[in-house]
């Protein structure tokens, strides 16, 4: 029988910091999902103006558990967009069109006619930009009788199971996403759909390098950040130079132990990490209708002190 990778315990994801997050919200509950990612978030209505103490609980347990869920939900699209600000500016996707009074707030629509479905691969939203997405929140507003659960695979414990010497010279790489080959006229992304707008990139899609391995800016925990939808070679390598690491990479990156699973009930909430989560919405559910809403949440704008404080930091 064939065994994958190690898989490491970080010490980032503790009970300890559970408590300490407990401690300061006291109505949120955690429970964790998985050994690699995921926690259920219990004791909080998303649709009320939550208090600062509680917003900042959620979102440490954003960071240390990478994907948070809730369950029984109702939430309106404005009450989503209003919790989905309270962690940074709200995106508006370059390619799938928002709705019309909530631009920032994407439907996410398979009828039952529909063969392909959106996000039917694994990817991290938003890569393709310069400043990529920090997490996406998705509500479900109707699910199928079944199927329909949600992948996610964490970055962080597929870099920690590499050997020292790959994670050391992937730290010394840098990757070139776009959004060109997911959003062509062919990519699966940019399939029609019956009920959602979307635009082809039509070669307008600009090439964006990151980092392969990301250090992440609230935990300093490290992460893959490659993935098969939107990378498209590592930078100053030809596509057929880097087609052999990236396609290890990305096999070793799905491994079942870096993974859980997400079953959708009407209602559900589920809020993950871009920079260091894929993520997989399975395609089972043949002539049903699967009907979410999601937010996605930028960064905050740099301002010119932090540039400073950081050539400051730099220079000493």
């Amino acid at each position: 029988m064939a065994h994958g990778p190690p898989v490491s315990q970080s010490p980032k994801v503790n009970q300890d910091v559970d408590e300490d997050i407990a401690m300061a919200a006291p109505s949120l509950k955690i429970r964790r999902l998985a050994g690699a990612l995921g926690a259920e978030i219990t004791g909080l209505d998303l649709a009320q103006e939550l208090p600062d103490a509680t917003i900042a609980a959620v979102r440490q347990a954003l960071v240390e558990h990478q994907v948070v869920v809730f369950r029984d939900q109702d939430l309106t699209p404005a009450q989503q967009a209003r919790f989905g600000a309270r962690f940074g500016p709200l995106n508006i996707h370059p390619y799938v069109a928002g709705m019309a009074d909530h631009p920032e707030v994407m439907e996410v629509i398979k009828e039952p006619q529909d063969k392909v479905n959106f996000g039917g691969g694994w990817h991290s939203d938003m890569s393709f930009l310069e400043r990529p997405a920090i997490g996406s929140i998705l509500y479900a507003v109707e699910v199928p009788a079944f199927g329909g659960d949600t992948l996610f695979a964490s970055q962080a414990a597929a870099y920690e199971a590499l050997s020292p010497g790959l994670r050391a010279t992937l730290e010394t790489l840098s990757a070139v996403h776009s959004a060109s080959r997911e959003y062509s006229a062919g990519g699966h992304s940019a399939q029609k759909r019956s009920s959602m707008a979307i635009a082809e990139a039509d070669g307008l899609a600009g090439e964006y390098v990151h980092p392969v391995v990301l250090t992440h800016p609230e935990s300093g925990r490290k992460a893959l950040y490659v993935n098969p939808a939107f990378t498209i070679r590592i930078e100053g390598w030809t596509k057929r130079e880097s087609k052999a690491l990236l396609d290890f990479l990305f096999a070793h990156a799905r491994y079942e132990a870096f993974t859980c699973r997400f079953e959708w009930r009407k209602g559900s909430v589920a809020f993950w990490d871009n920079r260091s989560v894929w993520h997989f919405a399975l395609n089972d559910y043949p002539g049903q209708r699967r009907h979410m809403r999601r937010v996605t949440v930028d960064p905050w704008p740099v301002t010119a002190a932090a540039r400073r404080s950081r050539v400051a930091e730099t220079v000493t």
